[in-house]
């Protein structure tokens, strides 16, 4: 059984900075809390629609932890390497194929990850032009998940293409992975 270094796989340590795994850490505790939030949220919508006095506030916080479980979990499942990426083609090679194609796959991560930052930062911008209700705070609280999650993606995935590129790419297939898991 591989071992552990708190939440980063022995594996894949070497992939990773120590100083971002506090960051890690506090994103998987924001994963747990969205989740949470967000569950709960919906059952006390649902009890409180039942009994016929709805809290209408309700549900904004529960698209609020919605959104923000998925973006926080985005950049989680990224610096955990959780993430869906093309990683069948790189597992099966070796040498300076398989160093051309992680770093590929992470550039065309790391290509969407500007997006969402340029792309998120406009939708923040254009979101002060229009409310949420009830609370009338700017639509902006929303879309602000967007460009942050970007920028925590792309740390991550400039991470692993540094440590990758220096370090070399796990030569563990899939399977043996999914065994000590």
């Amino acid at each position: 059984m591989s071992g552990f270094d708190g939440l980063v796989l022995r594996e894949q340590r070497h992939l990773k900075w120590r100083a971002l795994d506090p960051l890690e850490n506090a994103l998987m505790v924001l994963c747990g809390v969205a989740i949470t939030g967000f569950c709960v949220l919906v059952m006390c919508d649902v009890v409180t629609r039942t009994i016929g006095s709805p809290w209408l506030w309700l549900q904004e916080a529960t698209m609020t932890f919605f959104i923000y479980g998925i973006f926080v979990g985005v950049a989680a499942a990224t610096r955990r390497n959780d993430h869906l990426y093309l990683a069948v083609l790189a597992e099966s090679l070796t040498g300076n194929w398989r160093l051309f194609f992680e770093l590929f796959n992470r550039s065309v991560v790391l290509a969407v990850a500007i997006c969402m930052i340029y792309f998120g930062y406009l939708n923040v911008l254009d979101g002060f032009t229009s409310l949420r209700m009830p609370s009338m705070m700017p639509m902006a609280t929303f879309y602000a998940a967007i460009p942050l999650s970007g920028i925590l993606v792309a740390l991550f995935t400039i991470e692993q293409m540094v440590n990758g590129w220096h370090n070399g790419f796990p030569n563990t297939n899939a399977d043996e992975r999914r065994l000590s898991l």
